[in-house]
């Protein structure tokens, strides 16, 4: 198989030629000669020995053509997911939209200014400041359960402790939480 790997590895700059018939960009075309090297590494090593017994090089160069179009073309391929979908307003920021009567042109360069809104962080703070009051026991079972986004089930089987008394001392920490939260 490696000898076939070595092989496929020299028909890359035939992959590069080939694809400046279908995109004109030099950095997509790398991109996607990359992403068909990744496809060959990652195929049914079978599959590949089949072409490569059958038809050889030209079975290579025709299937890695196919494969090329698909990247260049489908929204399916990993080569679209990987590039082109993420980046497609970052790169051009022609793109029209038109809402209502407003030519609008979605880019980077023209995102709103966000004020940050600072009333999450605070209450943050609060909640983290009424858990500091608590026992350790309380806060480090809390913290475990809203933390890590455990399940009871989850936490029950990690810590030892049942299923139940996690449930009440959660219960209790968030009652203490409201009433000591509502009252500032």
């Amino acid at each position: 198989m490696n000898k076939i790997y070595i092989e496929i590895s020299k028909l890359t700059d035939k992959f590069i030629e080939m694809s400046y018939g279908l995109v004109q960009n030099e950095t997509e075309i790398k991109n996607a000669v990359q992403e068909l090297m990744l496809y060959f590494l990652s195929m049914n090593p079978e599959q590949l020995k089949n072409i490569w017994e059958k038809d050889g090089k030209e079975g290579i160069i025709k299937y890695g053509a196919v494969v090329l179009k698909r990247s260049y073309t489908s929204v399916r391929s990993p080569f679209y997911y990987k590039y082109k979908k993420y980046y497609r307003n970052l790169v051009t920021p022609t793109a029209n939209y038109s809402f209502a009567k407003n030519n609008f042109h979605k880019s980077i360069y023209n995102l709103p200014n966000v004020k940050v809104d600072t009333y999450q962080n605070d209450k943050i703070e609060l909640i983290e400041k009424e858990l500091n009051k608590l026992c350790w026991y309380d806060k480090k079972i809390f913290e475990l359960y809203y933390g890590e986004s455990n399940t009871l089930d989850s936490l029950a089987k990690k810590t030892g402790i049942s299923r139940n008394s996690l449930f009440t001392t959660i219960d209790k920490v968030r009652n203490i939480l409201k009433e000591e939260l509502l009252d500032e």
